[in-house]
């Protein structure tokens, strides 16, 4: 723990003239909750209804990766959206409709309707071959509501980054080192992937989500480094969730810097929290995904 809170400071120092600031609240010892994010929680009106969460539309999955779809799909449902969509192979949909019977399926042969969505996720599990690429393609040219982009998508831009030019303002990419260094090429050390992040946030519009042990999210110059998760998130899975929750955030109508600041505190916490019946090497996504109740509890 004194290690981790050692490597923020530094952290912080580095970029000491954009980071945002926080005011860390300690629920308990281990729990730290950031203040500048529970202000950004909108309460839930009690006279509401599902109309007045929004539409998410997840494009993700592929057979052998349908497990891809049904995390983020999880994650979103529990992240507070009102309707959500998902767009999957045919043959792949008894998974998915089995495992989130919440969820409405859409299917990827047939041509999507995107005009009724508030908020769309791209990429987790869907592949990269000729007949994806031209779905992204086509999907990205054609969607202009909020946006995230993840995982094999990030991939398929990396080929074609001519891509980033056409993104629209406030598109939200959540790259693993790899993906980063895929898209922007090679980097020696975490520093300079981060220097690298805020610089191509500003250049692009984008909201950069570089995912790590301290994850960091940036916007126009604006820096925000999180403080929550642990290493039971070192595992195929917690990136898909991640992109489930900020998606719902999107569609719930929070603007894209702040639904990925709230999406990757909420995400760590979620996977702090799960500790208490986990431990680090026994933790799997569902259990994250299971107390991100909690989790949001905990910021109100």
């Amino acid at each position: 723990m004194r290690y981790r809170e050692g490597l923020q400071v530094e952290i912080e120092a580095k970029y000491n003239t954009l980071v945002m600031k926080k005011e860390i609240v300690w629920r308990t010892k281990d729990l730290r909750i950031d203040k500048s994010i529970q202000l950004l929680l909108k309460p839930r009106d009690p006279m509401s209804h599902k109309g007045n969460y929004g539409h998410a539309l997840i494009v993700a999955g592929n057979t052998g990766k349908m497990g891809a779809a049904v995390i983020a799909s999880k994650a979103c449902l529990r992240s507070g959206v009102g309707l959500l969509t998902v767009n999957i192979p045919k043959k792949e949909r008894s998974i998915l409709q089995i495992a989130v019977p919440e969820a409405m399926v859409t299917i990827r042969e047939n041509k999507m309707n995107l005009t009724s969505f508030s908020a769309a996720c791209i990429g987790p599990g869907i592949g990269t071959d000729a007949a994806t690429t031209a779905l992204v393609t086509d999907f990205l040219e054609n969607y202009k509501q909020p946006l995230l982009i993840d995982a094999d998508a990030l991939n398929i831009i990396a080929a074609d980054k001519l891509f980033l030019d056409k993104l629209p303002e406030g598109t939200v990419l959540t790259p693993h080192p790899k993906e980063f260094d895929r898209l922007f090429g090679a980097h020696t050390s975490v520093e300079e992937r981060m220097d690298t992040a805020i610089a191509m946030a500003k250049k692009y519009r984008l909201v950069i989500v570089l995912k790590g042990h301290h994850t960091l999210v940036t916007y126009d110059g604006l820096v925000y480094i999180n403080n929550t998760g642990n290493a039971g998130l070192a595992k195929g899975g917690s990136g898909d969730a991640l992109s489930g929750i900020i998606c719902a955030l999107l569609a719930q109508g929070y603007n894209a810097f702040d639904a990925a600041k709230m999406g990757v505190h909420l995400h760590g916490l979620a996977a702090d929290i799960a500790l208490a019946n986990q431990s680090m090497e026994s933790m799997l996504i569902t259990d994250v995904i299971e107390c991100l109740g909690n989790a949001f509890k905990s910021l109100m």
